[in-house]
């Protein structure tokens, strides 16, 4: 798993979890987890303070289940709405 540094919060997947909106990211590295994360895809990023504190990310895999991975490999991405429900229409 991830490190657990304290008292660095990271602004780059920061957001409203309450907002009720569909956040996705772009898997930039998937050393250790070729299985579950395929590079250069879109994935569904899920709300996780906790996670987020150990710097890591919760996203939807390959196995259709949500997952904590290093928050470095992926880069957060912000798609247009036609984009963003046929990937939300996909899953």
């Amino acid at each position: 798993m991830g490190s657990a540094r304290k008292n660095i919060k990271s602004n780059s997947f920061s957001g409203d979890p309450k907002a009720g909106t569909a956040r996705f990211v772009l898997c930039v590295r998937n050393t250790g987890y070729p299985a579950s994360l395929d590079l250069r895809k879109v994935y569904r990023l899920l709300s996780d303070e906790q996670a987020a504190k150990h710097r890591q990310v919760r996203v939807v895999d390959e196995s259709g289940e949500d997952y904590l991975y290093p928050e470095e490999y992926f880069v957060p991405i912000k798609l247009p709405q036609s984009a963003e429900r046929a990937v939300l229409k996909a899953i």
